[in-house]
């Protein structure tokens, strides 16, 4: 069949490469399951291609082409709706969270990326790279700050957020930074925008020692995880090993002080830092 035209990279090119993937696979007379084992991938991958919630790599690209008679259509425009201002290991999972309607996480070191205030990521990116010009990590906050006004709506994505008490504790950027920081967190979670709470130290050993661990659920595709450590992450979409975190994401949750009491500690410890900063 003839391919359609080429995408318009100003009009969210992600989402229509994916409508065009469904089109061309229903014309196919495929499904899901169907179209995703020549390319060695799950259903659900394809649905999460179609839905715009994960990328369509080049290699992907030309065998579906071939797969589905769309001249070179996919390969042509898989790069223009790759195109991230984000690292590699997380563009994916940044593009995702995008379109996500809840988002549940579990932070164990940091404040998590879309509750960053401007000072808070600017003092982490120059932890990660000391040596780095100020336009890199103007760059870089940027980012992060543009990822923040998700929560601009007020009430999509839903954002669920378990903090570890050592991210209350870790003093990035100094008093004054991290006062700024818990009570931008407060300031969300008291206007209901968030669902915040914070696993005590008391807590011992946990479901996610691990790491950090974040969840995310579509209106039209499979949930997804992600993992991160150090420079490198992983996109998680297989059903049993997503069941899998979502129950350790219970556990911690259910190991974690009340929405409530999490606020009062988040505020207390918000006011020491502001204190500490106040004294001479």
């Amino acid at each position: 069949m003839p391919g359609p035209k080429d995408l318009d990279p100003s009009t969210s090119p992600r989402a229509l490469l994916g409508a065009e993937l469904r089109h061309a696979r229903d014309q196919a007379g495929l499904t899901q399951d169907e179209l995703g084992r020549p390319l060695f991938v799950s259903g659900s991958y394809i649905g999460q291609m179609e839905a715009g919630t994960r990328r369509i790599l080049r290699e992907h690209a030309v065998r579906l082409d071939e797969l589905l008679g769309t001249d070179s259509f996919f390969t042509r425009n898989c790069e223009v709706s790759n195109k991230s201002r984000y690292p590699d290991h997380f563009a994916e999972a940044a593009e995702a969270e995008a379109t996500a309607t809840t988002i549940r996480e579990y932070a164990p070191l940091l404040v998590p990326g879309l509750l960053q205030t401007e000072a808070y990521a600017r003092a982490v990116f120059r932890a990660y790279q000391p040596t780095a010009t100020e336009d890199v990590i103007d760059e870089l906050v940027e980012a992060r700050l543009d990822r923040a006004r998700l929560l601009s709506h007020p009430t999509k994505p839903q954002l669920w957020v378990v903090l570890d008490e050592a991210v209350l504790r870790r003093k990035v950027g100094g008093a004054a930074v991290m006062a700024e920081a818990l009570e931008h967190v407060a300031v969300l979670a008291r206007r209901h925008r968030i669902i915040v709470q914070v696993l005590p130290f008391a807590a011992g050993a946990h479901a996610s020692l691990n790491g950090a661990l974040k969840l995310m659920s579509f209106t039209d595709a499979p949930p997804l995880a992600y993992l991160e450590v150090l420079a490198t992450g992983q996109l998680q979409d297989d059903p049993a090993t997503v069941a899998r975190y979502e129950l350790s994401y219970d556990l911690v949750r259910a190991s974690a002080h009340a929405p409530e009491s999490s606020l009062a500690l988040i505020a207390s410890v918000a006011e020491d830092y502001a204190h500490e900063d106040q004294q001479p």
